[in-house]
């Protein structure tokens, strides 16, 4: 990770996570979305910055349960290409873990494909675990984007 610092952003710093280039996120950038984001208290952000440009990043939310202890989900985790497979994704994985166990989280949790062996061995070099016999459901509900 040579030259790679790692942000944790908070609210005051949504002109930095708008100026990302393109092709890190799945799509552009929504700046109310970033604005409602990094102001939420439950969500949390961190990018790995190299020469003043963001080459990774990774995002988690504190999910509260009134019978349990707080969980962190991590949402998503992506690297550009040409700094894969240098343990980016791997110490920003380890920064949401820190940043969820200063919030008191009693477990962080992530899911992913089960053709996704990058990200797999990732989660396994992490300390990472596999649970067997889970199954995801989504649904995609039409809300006007």
């Amino acid at each position: 990770m040579n030259g790679i610092r790692l942000l944790h952003l908070g609210p005051e710093d949504h002109d930095i996570l708008l100026r990302v280039e393109p092709g890190l996120f799945d799509a552009p950038l929504e700046p109310a979305q970033v604005f409602m984001f990094l102001s939420q208290g439950s969500h949390e952000m961190v990018l790995a910055m190299h020469q003043g440009h963001a080459v990774g990043m990774a995002s988690g939310v504190a999910v509260l349960h009134p019978d349990k202890h707080t969980q962190f989900f991590i949402n998503e985790i992506g690297v550009r290409d040409d700094f894969q497979r240098q343990g980016i994704g791997a110490a920003m994985v380890e920064r949401l873990r820190g940043i969820a166990a200063d919030r008191g989280c009693g477990e962080v949790w992530v899911v992913t494909t089960g053709d996704n062996d990058p990200a797999r061995g990732m989660y396994r070099k992490t300390g990472g675990h596999e649970t067997p016999d889970v199954v995801m459901y989504e649904w995609a509900e039409d809300v006007g984007w």
